[in-house]
This record gives C-alpha cells, sequence and structure tokens, in this order.
C-alpha cells in the first residue's frame, strides 16, 4: 500500500485546513496497537497518542492517550466531570469517527468530537498518531495535537 487511504486522506485534509505541516505515513503492517505502532515505527511506546473513544454520560467523546498506560475509567470520569464513563462500541465509534477502531485519527471526523489528551503525551518531542486507517500514522508535536484537536489536556491514570 503506497497510496494513502480515502480516510486518511480526509485527515490529511484536516491537517491542511489546521495549519499542522506532517506527513502521513503508511506503514507495511497493521499498527492496530501502540505495541504494534512503536515498532513499526522505532519510537517508545508511550510516545504512541492511542486515540480511544468513550461514552460519556452517553456521548462519544475522543481520549488521546498515551500508549505506555491504560486509561482509567474512573480518573477519566472525573477528569472530565462525567458521572459514568464507558468504553464505546465499534459501531458508535465508527458513526462518531467515520473511522476503523485501529485506526482512528485525532481528526477527519464527520463533526467535531469533544476531546480530551493525556497529559503523559506532554513528555514526548514527538508523538505519533493513527491516521485515519491501521496501516497509516503521523508525527505530531503535543502542540499540535492540541491545536489540531482544541483538546483538554487531562490526566487519565
Amino acid at each position: 500500500m503506497t497510496a494513502l487511504p480515502e480516510r486518511s486522506l480526509l485527515v490529511k485534509q484536516h491537517l491542511a485546513e489546521a495549519g499542522i505541516d506532517t506527513e502521513i505515513r503508511v506503514l507495511p503492517d497493521s499498527a492496530r496497537t501502540a505495541v504494534e505502532a512503536a515498532a513499526a515505527i522505532g519510537c517508545p511506546v508511550a510516545a504512541i497518542a492511542n486515540s480511544l473513544v468513550f461514552l460519556a454520560d452517553g456521548d462519544p467523546v475522543l481520549v488521546m492517550t498515551s500508549g505506555g498506560h491504560r486509561a482509567s475509567l474512573d480518573t477519566l470520569a472525573r477528569s472530565i466531570g462525567a458521572a459514568e464513563v464507558v468504553m464505546a462500541p465499534a459501531s458508535v465509534v465508527r458513526e462518531a469517527t467515520g473511522q476503523a477502531i485501529g485506526g482512528v485519527a485525532p481528526a477527519g471526523h464527520p463533526a467535531p468530537l469533544r476531546t480530551y489528551i493525556d497529559e503523559a503525551l506532554e513528555e514526548h518531542e514527538v508523538i505519533w498518531a493513527a491516521a485515519g486507517h491501521p496501516h497509516t500514522v503521523m508525527p505530531l508535536t503535543f502542540a499540535g495535537l492540541r491545536a489540531l484537536t482544541d483538546g483538554e489536556v487531562i490526566s487519565v491514570t
């Protein structure tokens, strides 16, 4: 796969509109997990920005977490002021983002999602996020991720 998939082209368009200058890379193998992505890129797992969709009091939200740890649902609920936070089912992820689990980018969605960013990602000069497809990734700075998503920085652990 050398050409960008359709969903990644949409992400590229959103990046350009946000003034974010980065290159979407096509990987030869799937990068559905943080471990797979880090191995393919050659970066620490903690520098992978996992795009996770949760339901916060029934509404989908995007949480960009460091691949170096698991998000605590209780901490997440407290951090975003929700009574209940649960993982969104695959059908909700697809509907809210237009993308499949394992390839969800921080942008390129049918409508903007309320987004939260794990404070642990700020420790990395370069972070890597999915780019709309399980075989595509893109490098971003923490500031670039915040600008792209208008995300609120929170604790997730």
